[in-house]
């Protein structure tokens, strides 16, 4: 390393793609920095992902309570908010104390306190009054969530992050936003026993996921007793002595306890000193990269949620190694966005891989073959509930490949990792049927599935 900086690398921002990436870095032989303005871990650990699933796990009980009684057991249960956001906190705390400790172990200087870029090769961390240089930066300070604030009474809301740590449990809530977010924190609180609703502006919820999936999930949440209102936002929220009051632009008017808005996330760039530096940022807000996640200066990475590319905490770690091996081991590369599975832990959850089944109409240069099943899990049968899963499989006609696949009902994120490798892998419909079904499962169906629902020519 030239002695004209005091590190190799810099790092802002010390969430799962920065944290890989300093410590691939640092122990390739180089010194690298990381600063951290609030927890290591970032907001998948610390805000995001993990607290949000415990939260998932915590709600789902009541659903599993009320299905053990058709199995003959009798159950009576309390849910202890208090106790459960405690031993919630303390998990977070060891889990973020495992990724500080990690890079220690890395050789990583770890500072807390928010970094800014001065230049194209130097940081001030804010307060302390320390300058730091280095021959390379990587910016890795992920999303916030956004709130409209020009809607009056916006103060009287909440955002995820506040979600987390509230400190009673309310009995009224009112979730505005059709997205994971907005339905995963639907599903905990109703879960949970708040009276819930959940409304959102759009036609229907889980705006770019296939219509399918997204009419099934609707009906489904409603069984768990969530309300959904669509096609509809707020006109302005109004503080009283009882609660909320939730004005809406169709005239309609409801009081809750809590209002959470989770109508999208931004970029984390305000006041980082991009235009100081010669970083250019998009009409979004997004640091603008090539394809190796390099910026419009020089010397300047940025990776995860920060470039607004695919906001996934797995694929911020993989941009993080593929950043690592281009800059650092001579060996350019970049991650392959194309079939990414993901889930939205709702209840029920979903899983999805690859296209919907009108992208894949846009898409496929022929025509599509769609599979598709709904039906009662063994498990609900027994019970005689109504509740329903689906499960949809998306062909391109012509080659045969299984380009998409679509699950909603119990462990649906499980089931979608196994697939996503027969997606990735580009394995055909008559592959996936010879392969032979576990029974009795509900992920037989995705090798039993026979009968075509449609063949049209795509629209593209």
């Amino acid at each position: 390393m030239s002695d004209t900086y005091d590190y190799d690398l810099f790092v802002i921002g010390a969430g799962s793609g920065g944290v890989r990436a300093a410590r691939l870095t640092a122990l390739g032989g180089k010194r690298v920095a990381i600063a951290e303005e609030f927890r290591v871990g970032g907001t998948c650990v610390v805000r995001g992902c993990v607290p949000k699933k415990f939260m998932v796990m915590a709600s789902d009980f009541a659903h599993q309570f009320h299905t053990a009684e058709g199995y003959g057991w009798t159950v009576d249960a309390t849910f202890d908010w208090p106790k459960f956001l405690e031993a919630k906190d303390v998990e977070i705390a060891r889990l973020s104390g495992i990724y500080a400790a990690n890079l220690g172990k890395a050789g990583v200087d770890l500072i807390h306190g928010r970094a800014v870029l001065k230049d194209a090769h130097t940081v001030e961390i804010v307060g302390k009054e320390q300058t730091i240089t280095a021959e390379r930066i990587l910016i890795a300070t992920g999303g916030r969530p956004w709130m409209p604030e020009s809607l009056p009474g916006i103060e009287h809301a909440i955002t995820s992050e506040e979600a987390f740590h509230l400190p009673e449990l309310p009995k009224r809530i009112l979730i505005a936003g059709g997205g994971y977010i907005a339905v995963e924190f639907a599903g905990i609180f109703a879960g949970l026993g708040v009276e819930t609703t959940l409304i959102y502006r759009g036609p229907n919820i889980l705006r770019g996921f296939d219509d399918d999936v997204r009419a099934h999930l609707a009906g489904e949440i409603e069984k768990r007793g969530i309300k959904v209102i669509l096609g509809c936002q707020h006109k302005s929220l109004e503080k009283t002595e009882t609660g909320i009051v939730n004005h809406l632009e169709n005239g309609m008017s409801l009081e809750t306890d809590v209002v959470m808005f989770a109508t999208g996330r931004v970029p984390h760039v305000k006041d980082l000193g991009l235009e100081t530096a010669g970083v250019k940022v998009n009409d979004n807000g997004a640091i603008c990269v090539d394809a190796f996640s390099k910026t419009s200066a020089d010397n300047i990475w940025a990776i995860g949620d920060v470039t607004d590319r695919m906001n996934l905490t797995p694929v911020a770690i993989r941009e993080a190694v593929a950043f690592h091996e281009t800059v650092y081991r001579d060996n350019p590369q970049h991650f392959d966005y194309e079939a990414v599975a993901t889930a939205v832990f709702s209840q029920p959850p979903v899983g999805v891989v690859g296209l919907s089944e009108s992208e894949a109409r846009h898409s496929c240069p022929g025509a599509v073959d769609i599979y598709l099943t709904r039906f009662r899990p063994m498990k609900y049968a027994f019970t005689g509930s109504d509740e329903r899963m689906l499960m949809k499989l998306v062909v391109d006609a012509e080659s045969q490949k299984v380009v998409g696949v679509h699950i909603v009902g119990p462990d649906s994120p499980e089931i979608i990792q196994m697939a996503a490798i027969a997606v990735k892998a580009g394995l055909t419909k008559a592959q996936w049927d010879a392969t032979c079904a576990v029974h009795p499962t509900v992920a037989e169906e995705l090798v039993t599935l026979k009968e075509k629902q449609s063949h049209n020519t795509s629209a593209g």
